[in-house]
């Protein structure tokens, strides 16, 4: 697997870093593939997804290399996305598997980020680390997860103050609205997660699994077809003139100025 990539796996537990610290974690095409992968191959009984370094989780999608550029050219990204109807191939791989993921939110969850986070079945949140569902200052509509998961962990309200502001929130405010489970010291988080998935872990697995599946069939949309609505709300809104103004202004370092066009 490639080094964007780490995975370490003992006991059981497969922990998946994000190892793009250098841009702050985010995905570009390549990482989103290599977390689909590991995803779909892991025989693990607990994975916890982590950042590389303190200072970001996953700031979302890579502004350069996705936002400003549109939608992959590469054929096997594409034929990833054909495969899902639409939904995020990674998502997919998150949002279906029957393996327990823990969400180690070790710094800034930001954007794709912040779904990386709702998409796990439990958070523990570093006490300096923060979570902002920022899609609608780039001009667009969240993933799919953003829209099925986060007004199941917060109610609808609090939801749609996140998602209509794309207010960045601190560690305590989320612990406050239910969005965390736990909020730890920096150097607690992995081995507060750890923990956990070591409990989860030494359960018998199928019995795991089943609960998981369980879940998902009584409190989960149809996650591909909710895909499929949003992918293509992206895509419509990547052409406005208020995305390409947002994507220009992130780059350049200024304040955007949207028309609503």
């Amino acid at each position: 697997m490639s080094e964007i990539l780490k995975i370490e796996t003992h006991d059981h537990i497969s922990v998946l870093t994000l190892n793009r610290p250098e841009a702050m974690n985010a995905l570009d095409y390549p990482l989103y593939a290599a977390l689909e992968d590991a995803v779909r191959e892991s025989e693990a009984r607990c994975m916890i997804i982590t950042g590389a370094g303190e200072r970001a989780f996953c700031s979302g999608d890579d502004v350069k290399q996705i936002l400003s550029k549109g939608a992959p050219s590469d054929e096997s990204m594409a034929k990833r996305s054909q495969k899902t109807g639409g939904l995020t191939p990674a998502a997919d791989a998150l949002l279906h598997t029957d393996i327990p993921v823990i969400a180690a939110i070790n710094g800034f969850a930001l954007g794709w980020g912040a779904e990386l986070a709702i998409m796990a079945d439990i958070r523990v949140m570093a006490d300096t680390a923060k979570f902002g569902e920022i899609f609608v200052k780039r001009g667009l509509c969240c993933d799919a997860p953003g829209l099925g998961r986060l007004a199941q962990l917060v109610g609808r309200e609090q939801a749609s103050e996140l998602l209509f502001t794309g207010d960045i929130i601190d560690a305590a405010r989320a612990k406050e609205i239910g969005l965390v489970s736990r909020v730890v010291p920096q150097a607690d988080l992995l081995p507060t997660a750890l923990g956990i998935a070591q409990k989860i872990a030494a359960n018998p697995p199928q019995a795991v699994q089943a609960l998981k599946a369980g879940l998902r069939r009584t409190l989960d949309p149809d996650w591909r077809d909710t895909g499929l609505w949003a992918i293509t709300e992206i895509r419509r809104l990547m052409q406005t003139e208020d995305a390409r103004e947002s994507a220009a202004a992130f780059i350049e370092k200024r304040d955007p100025v949207f028309t609503g066009r």
